[in-house]
């Protein structure tokens, strides 16, 4: 599985990468027009505010399991999370914590 994750992770980086980088480069670091370009429509609402409420859940997980496990590294996934999205952050977290239990065990 740890595999597969790695695979998601570059998959959770390009695909949303491709549509952000080219916006940023016509628009600039624009937050506002960002903001109200995500949530124009209740379809763009909807993706927005799904992927915003899976973000909170998966740094509350993120937390919560390497604490469990006492993972180590956690700020990673954490980035990936906070920068490029859930795509990234949680196929990276996977994969560490796939790591970190196959050296424990």
């Amino acid at each position: 599985m740890k595999y597969l994750y790695l695979i998601l992770c570059v998959f959770g980086t390009l695909l949303p990468l491709s549509q952000f980088v080219p916006w940023v480069a016509e628009h600039g670091v624009d937050i506002p027009l960002f903001i109200q370009e995500l949530f124009s429509t209740r379809i763009g609402a909807f993706f927005g505010w799904d992927v915003i409420i899976s973000a909170v859940v998966l740094l509350v997980f993120i937390f919560t399991e390497s604490k469990r496990i006492q993972m180590p590294h956690l700020w990673l996934p954490v980035v990936a999370t906070l920068s490029i999205g859930v795509s990234l952050g949680l196929p990276l977290f996977l994969y560490l914590r796939d790591l970190h239990i196959e050296s424990n065990t």
